[in-house]
């Protein structure tokens, strides 16, 4: 890949992390976006020739400022992985507008921006990657009506870029996790109970390879003992 830098948006010490470290070890520098600077700023120190940046997914300009910044420091950027979302839940009488619109911006408006920003630099290269993550929620309407309805719009969003970018180089894909995540690089957790981050980071950078004659639109990811979502 040309653009040897990966931006990962959502970073905390769960699967943000551990996508983060997996492709430092492949080469990438990472740039590294979250809300709060505390954990991004310690796996900076960690992952050499990596960039920790504060913002907020939810608002266009600060992102759209955010990644212009890290093109100026790094370079083009060749992968987007979008891993911010709300979890905040509740039913239709009780969420308010507010929480509401919150959850779409972070989830969808966030993710659009962001793939709007890189965009230009993947399809001057001829290639690059975009992933974003979904959940069960992206194809199950269930008790959390924000978080499901922006996660519905997301995979709508992933599949209308994919017809846009696939023809001019730019493999995007959705990622749909069904279950619990734990925190990267924790031992203790079994993969019959949680979704291991680093193994899903695994998954990740397995789409991020893929040959451009089999390409891959939807993945889903789920421990071998979590009950199905249909």
């Amino acid at each position: 890949m040309v653009n040897r830098v990966a931006l990962v948006i959502g970073v905390g010490p769960g699967l943000g992390a551990a996508l983060a470290r997996r492709f430092a070890s492949e080469g990438f520098r990472v740039v590294m976006i979250a809300r709060s600077g505390g954990f991004i700023n310690e796996l900076a120190r960690e992952l050499s020739g990596s960039l920790a940046l504060r913002a907020d997914a939810s608002n266009p300009a600060e992102m759209a400022e955010t990644i212009q910044r890290a093109r100026e420091e790094l370079g083009p950027i060749g992968v987007l992985i979008y891993n911010a979302s709300t979890s905040g839940g509740s039913g239709l009488a009780e969420i308010t507008v507010e929480q509401f619109e919150q959850s779409w911006r972070v989830s969808t408006l966030g993710a659009f921006v962001c793939a709007r920003e890189v965009a230009p630099d993947m399809i001057k290269a001829r290639e690059g990657v975009m992933l974003f993550t979904g959940a069960t929620s992206s194809i199950r309407g269930g008790g959390w009506l924000a978080f499901s309805s922006a996660k519905f719009a997301l995979r709508g969003l992933v599949q209308s870029a994919a017809r846009e970018l696939w023809p001019r180089g730019v493999h995007v894909a959705h990622v749909l996790v069904d279950g619990l995540i734990g925190e990267a690089g924790d031992g203790s957790v079994k993969e019959a109970i949680a979704l291991s981050p680093d193994k899903m980071a695994d998954a990740y950078w397995y789409l991020a390879q893929q040959n451009r004659s089999a390409w891959t639109l939807e993945l889903d990811l789920r421990p071998n003992a979590e009950e199905f979502f249909v």
